[in-house]
């Protein structure tokens, strides 16, 4: 592939990109949405953070077992039911990945 056929990808690319995400925007009268598809954009944000948690909990990767993965998984959840902290929660599960990991590696 020459570079003024990448140039020409990433071009049409970018184009078709804004278009489509700001078609509406284009318009010159407002687009009401239906009631249904605004309660189920509410739920956009927590299904697009499990699509891109859930493989990497699930899956061998080079991070370890699973067991450690889901192990930090739950005591991050649980710090967070219990305190609703966002810095605590990330900080627990690192924390509880951290002492998983080294457990899986000393006592394999």
């Amino acid at each position: 592939m020459t570079l003024l056929q990448q140039i020409a990808l990433v071009a049409g690319l970018t184009a078709v990109t804004v278009l489509s995400r700001n078609l509406f925007l284009l318009s010159r009268r407002p687009m009401p949405l239906p009631a249904r598809v605004k309660i189920a954009l509410r739920f956009a944000p927590a299904a697009a953070l499990a699509a891109v948690v859930a493989p990497e909990l699930f899956l061998l990767t080079p991070l370890g077992p699973p067991w450690v993965k889901l192990g930090a998984a739950v005591v991050a959840a649980g710090y967070f039911f219990a305190r609703r902290g966002i810095l605590g929660t990330i900080l627990s599960g690192m924390l509880a990945f951290w002492a998983l990991g080294w457990i899986a590696r000393v006592w394999p």
